[in-house]
């Protein structure tokens, strides 16, 4: 037997069956309580505050049946007959759940005089009855701070009696309490609500994600793709299936199809099942033949232009009402790839002047004769996404389609798709696409900016593509927390990058081990007096020692960046990082102003804390300095959100791309592609190179999510 608590709903609801259930397994404990973070459950329509389970079979969800299971359950192990009036008192008692004290006050009054003169309300004993009604005050607020009031003596006498002989009652009030603090601190902590009250969830939880192979994932689908995941498989311990929809084999390429399984699979996201639509090319024709046999599809052979015109303003096609014999003689040539078959497409038959366009008669159907990635030639004509989405989701047995709410004016045609058939229905809930500022998601436009070369790949580390971000140095783990820390929610906003960077920077700043690079171009020599080249060991993280040491090599010629040198003054004492305090012995500027050499005097004695300026710096001996070039990268847009009418070539940024030639300290030729570190007062870096084209390794820096 379980018991599950919505430890959101009203406590007037649960405390009553928590209490019950406690006192029952005090003679036997075979009821495990287990409490969900949610206000109620929801099934066949219905509002639960509870779930008992007995014997795998849930005969009720509400709180007062529950209350009447565990009376039966527990009469029938103790042999006794049970009386009328224990299972009357139980029912009175969720009479008395009602916040409006007004709504309740007779009844309270009815149950001060049924008390005047007993301490129980049933014989002589506590009985789950009892439990249940002082449960339901207990937890009703306004019941309660009228019965601490004592206004009605043989209430409150009755109800502080069993309150104190039995002293487990305050423990299990404060064991719910608790509860509901943790379920609101991990809510807090996520961000976003996950209490979107899907119905029907108590028969299985079956969700989809269904990419189309034409392209890698980005950022958006990967929203897509960990909801649907987060759902099925943490909320419901449900199925996810993953279903490539590949109908389109002028765009599809199985580089695709592997690329979208392997960076699935990066984000921890492993399906249950994986499918294609192409297994149900055969079984979608006949759904078409059936549609056009019923006079709810036709063959069209409008040109493209007219159609889209006739279609914008309410005209019926020619072709409308062709009969289902032509219409069928045209589909074998369409599947035929005929020349005659070439010239039509088969569309819904659904309406002419829908108020909502989706409607208006769609493509079902269409002709095209390039190989398909999977099937070759075999088929030369090919289901539309809006035909075979509903079909193949009902047939695999999806019950909750979660898809972004570009496809809101759509859901209505989805669903007529289903009532055509005669297809089992499945549950739409749309949310909120993932924007960003000044970023493309169009996969049209991001695969024109590849074709033309704007771009290095798909990988490229200034596109919002899964491998592209994780070039740029984000992590699984922050673009997970992200994500869903966004939730379901259908609310639209313009999202701001910094934000999904700071996420980042939570998880990289205490594994990130740090070294030290300057400027090639900006070295200013320094000598320091009195010191002898050697080297010492440092913390590769003074904050994290489980990242070991390093070699830090010190001697008396060392250098610094020229914009460092010129904010020094003779006399003045710094930090040296990783070294200790020095005083300025000596500048020597040149005629134009740059700084040409510095003297300085080390003051290791003196204190960190004391100094203004904490500089970084190399030595010139002890070490082999390695050269390295540092990338940055800026947005590739110049305007924040691009309009229906804006050709996208008119805000293209012309520069992008920052290199930095740069000196390292030795420690970093054991770094392997990927490392993330810091380069201390420049950033965080990803090594994408170890050996670059020019023999340099190259590193790209990875945002922080602040502001430059």
């Amino acid at each position: 037997m379980s018991l599950t608590i919505a430890t959101k709903a009203e406590q007037s609801l649960t405390l009553p069956v928590v209490l019950a259930t406690t006192y029952f397994n005090k003679s036997s404990k075979t009821v495990d309580i287990e409490y969900r973070p949610v206000p109620s459950f929801e099934a066949g329509g219905d509002v639960e505050s509870v779930r008992l389970v007995i014997e795998g079979v849930m005969p009720t969800g509400t709180s007062q049946g529950a209350v009447e299971l565990l009376l039966l359950k527990s009469a029938s192990k103790k042999g006794a007959d049970l009386t009328s009036q224990e299972f009357e008192w139980i029912e009175r008692a969720f009479k008395l759940c009602q916040p409006d004290f007004k709504a309740i006050e007779p009844r309270l009054n009815e149950l001060d005089s049924h008390l005047t003169l007993r301490s129980h309300l049933v014989g002589y004993d506590l009985t789950l009855a009892e439990l249940a009604l002082w449960g339901v005050l207990r937890g009703n607020r306004a019941a309660y701070a009228y019965i601490k009031k004592h206004h009605l003596v043989y209430l409150s006498r009755w109800f502080h009696f069993i309150e104190e002989s039995n002293p487990w009652l305050t423990k299990v009030i404060e064991q719910l309490g608790a509860q509901k603090k943790e379920s609101k601190a991990i809510q807090d902590k996520a961000g976003a609500s996950y209490d979107i009250a899907l119905p029907n969830t108590e028969r299985g939880v079956v969700t989809r994600f269904p990419p189309e192979p034409s392209g890698y994932l980005h950022i958006g689908h990967a929203k897509a793709a960990l909801l649907n995941d987060y759902f099925a498989h943490e909320k419901y311990k449900g199925t996810l299936l993953v279903r490539f929809d590949d109908t389109n084999p002028s765009k599809e390429k199985e580089e695709f199809q592997d690329a979208i399984i392997e960076d699935l699979k990066l984000m921890g996201i492993v399906p249950d099942k994986t499918s294609f639509t192409s297994d149900y090319f055969e079984e979608l024709a006949e759904y078409c033949v059936e549609m056009i046999k019923a006079g709810k599809a036709y063959a069209d052979d409008t040109d493209q232009l007219t159609m889209k015109d006739q279609r914008w303003n309410g005209i019926a096609s020619n072709r409308r009402e062709r009969s289902a014999e032509e219409s069928l003689s045209v589909f074998e040539e369409m599947v035929k790839g005929s020349e005659e078959g070439l010239r039509n497409c088969i569309r819904a038959k659904i309406s002419i002047d829908n108020p909502n366009k989706a409607m208006r008669d769609p493509v079902i159907y269409r002709c095209n004769l390039d190989p398909h990635h999977r099937t070759g030639t075999h088929w030369k004509a090919y289901p539309t996404y809006d035909f075979c989405c509903p079909i193949v989701d009902s047939k695999e047995g999806v019950t909750h389609a979660l898809r972004t709410n570009e496809y809101r004016d759509r859901n209505p045609q989805y669903q007529w798709m289903l009532d055509a058939l005669n297809l089992r229905k499945v549950h739409i809930w749309d949310f909120a696409r993932m924007n960003f500022v000044r970023t493309l998601l169009s996969k049209r436009k991001l695969t024109k900016l590849v074709d033309q070369g704007v771009v290095w790949g798909w990988d490229d580390p200034r596109f919002p593509t899964i491998r592209g971000i994780r070039r740029r140095g984000m992590g699984i783990a922050a673009l997970r927390e992200f994500i869903l820390k966004q939730g379901p929610s259908r609310n639209i906003v313009n999202l701001d990058w910094t934000l999904f960077w700071a996420t980042n920077r939570k998880y990289i700043d205490p594994i990130a081990p740090r070294f030290t690079s300057l400027d090639e171009k900006q070295l200013v020599r320094c000598v320091v007096n009195g010191v002898k080249t050697h080297t010492e060991d440092k913390p590769r993280h003074i904050k994290n020692p489980d990242l070991g040491t390093k070699k830090v090599a010190f001697s008396n010629s060392i250098y610094i960046e020229q914009e460092d040198a010129k904010s020094l003054k003779e006399g003045e004492e710094f930090t040296l990082m990783n070294w200790g305090n020095a005083f300025v012995r000596k500048v020597s500027p040149s005629d134009s102003g740059i700084v040409e050499g510095i003297e300085l005097e080390l003051h290791l004695e003196g204190s960190v804390k004391t100094t203004a300026k904490k500089l970084t710096w190399l030595s010139e001996f002890g070490q082999t300095l390695i050269p390295v070039t540092l990338v940055d990268f800026d947005y590739l847009l110049t305007k924040d959100k691009l309009e229906d009418d804006d050709e996208m070539e008119n805000f293209l940024n012309p520069h992008t791309e920052f290199r930095t030639a740069a000196l390292a300290d030795e420690n970093v030729k054991d770094l392997k592609k990927d490392d993330v570190i810091q380069f201390e007062r420049k950033g965080y870096y990803r090594v994408d190179q170890v050996t670059g084209p020019s023999g340099r390794m190259m590193l790209f820096a990875v945002p922080t999510g602040k502001t430059k």
